[in-house]
């Protein structure tokens, strides 16, 4: 059931990217007169189509189902050509180089404008998210030797507002890839103001399992640990601890932060505690005495739900436009430069993720809840834009390499040249997606 889950997920992040990619080529060459063929979701031997309008343009589904493609009326193909003046006007071959960089640049652009309106969306509907107070760090991490605090907020990186969680991560993420120091404005615990740094050698690239703010000290604060249940038999069934207890302390000691609980717990087998729980409008004091687990640690064999502070992100509806595009932008920027840093070496090729990833965000994003897999539909969207817009034969970026060798030139690249570039080009994406899938499989298994 759960592989179902994600299969479904999966294709309705993928699918509604690659219909709107096509449907952007699709409407700009029929605003440039070009007539259109067929319009496929899916690649490979045609297994369903329908013909509609005035040109009978075949609609289909093809058998594999990645990507999709628009087929133009093209007199380089014997079976496709034009067969009369009327029709040679409408030849995609025929139209404007300007013309064919317009049709061409239009199936990355509708993924970047539908990125815009989904993130748009998002922050005019508001994302309920965890805010940027900070938990208790090690001292022996980045964040504690800045000057940061457990109970501290952070409230802006290098001069930028951040008012939640994924703000923070993204803004501290696109630093590890520029290699720039972080600097953080600080509201701490107690209400003053102070700054800290972060430096850039501290701040390194994470793989793309790694977790870049674990390994700063950086985590979301989590509240007073709720009570989600109590094993039968267990030391907390045992003490009385119901589901909804709020834990508050330990021995007449409050606790700061949930991991006090956990601590005091495994620092005390054998031994009773009187813990104080918030049960309801009240408070009361329960014996607990943890049990010992086979390392000689507590363990109170309870459930718990940490209550995360969270903040409601909310904008206006042009403020939100224009955090969505600001918010695309630096997403493509930021591919981009990750995307140099494979090809020279500065990354690793582990970075690189394929369709079994991008499933398994699917469904673990879609299990969060539907603004969660429209944020998730969005980054997915502007990746796709990316990956179209690479200079490799066959891709989008590859044609419009050779359309801009045109202009500089004044003449088209040879049909030779061309074709020899289009094998090698489906050579490369072929290692590609083995590596990609090769990267999936060894992360997984």
């Amino acid at each position: 059931m759960s592989f179902l889950y994600t299969a479904v997920a999966f294709l309705l992040a993928l699918g509604p990217l690659i219909i709107f990619h096509e449907l952007g080529h699709y409407w700009v060459a029929r605003a440039c007169g070009v007539k259109v063929l067929r319009f496929s979701v899916g690649m490979g031997k045609v297994v369903w189509s329908r013909r509609f309008g005035k040109d009978g343009t075949e609609w289909a589904i093809s058998a594999l189902p990645l990507g999709g493609y628009v087929q133009f009326l093209d007199s380089r193909d014997p079976e496709t050509a034009p067969k009369d003046e009327a029709e040679r006007a409408r030849d995609f071959v025929r139209q404007s180089v300007w013309k064919r960089i317009a049709i061409v640049a239009a199936g990355p652009t509708a993924n970047f404008l539908l990125a815009i309106a989904l993130f748009g969306a998002l922050f005019m509907h508001g994302v309920e998210e965890p805010g940027t107070k900070l938990r208790p760090m090690a001292a022996d991490t980045p964040a504690y030797a800045a000057g940061l605090r457990g109970g501290d907020s952070v409230t802006a990186v290098n001069g930028e507002p951040v008012t939640g969680w994924s703000d923070l991560r993204w803004q501290i993420m696109s630093l590890a890839v520029d290699k720039q120091d972080a600097r953080l404005d600080v509201r701490a615990a107690n209400g003053s103001q102070y700054a800290a740094t972060i430096p850039a050698a501290a701040i390194k690239e994470p793989g793309p399992e790694g977790d870049l703010m674990g390994e700063l000290g950086l985590d979301v604060w989590i509240g007073m640990p709720v009570v989600e249940n109590a094993v039968a038999g267990g030391a907390g069934a045992r003490a009385g601890l119901q589901k909804g207890d709020v834990v508050l302390g330990a021995d007449g000691k409050p606790f700061a932060h949930a991991a006090d609980f956990v601590q005091t717990v495994r620092a005390a087998p054998g031994r009773t505690l009187q813990i104080q729980v918030r049960r309801g409008s009240q408070v009361v004091s329960l014996p607990l005495t943890p049990e010992k687990d086979p390392k000689g640690q507590g363990l109170a064999s309870v459930q718990l739900s940490p209550a995360l502070e969270r903040v409601t992100v909310q904008s206006g509806p042009v403020e939100a436009i224009v955090k969505g595009a600001r918010r695309t932008w630096e997403m493509t920027t930021l591919t981009f430069k990750m995307i140099g840093k494979i090809v020279t070496g500065q990354a690793s090729l582990k970075n690189i993720t394929g369709p079994i990833a991008i499933a398994d965000y699917a469904g673990q994003t879609a299990r969060m809840g539907l603004a969660t897999f429209l944020g998730f539909i969005a980054v997915v969207s502007v990746s796709l834009g990316v990956m179209n817009l690479l200079p490799i034969p066959v891709l989008d970026g590859g044609h419009l390499l050779y359309y801009s060798l045109e202009v500089l030139t004044g003449r088209p690249l040879s049909e030779r040249i061309q074709g020899f570039a289009q094998r090698a080009g489906v050579a490369l994406l072929f290692m590609l997606m083995a590596l990609a899938i090769f990267n999936d499989l060894s992360q997984r298994l």
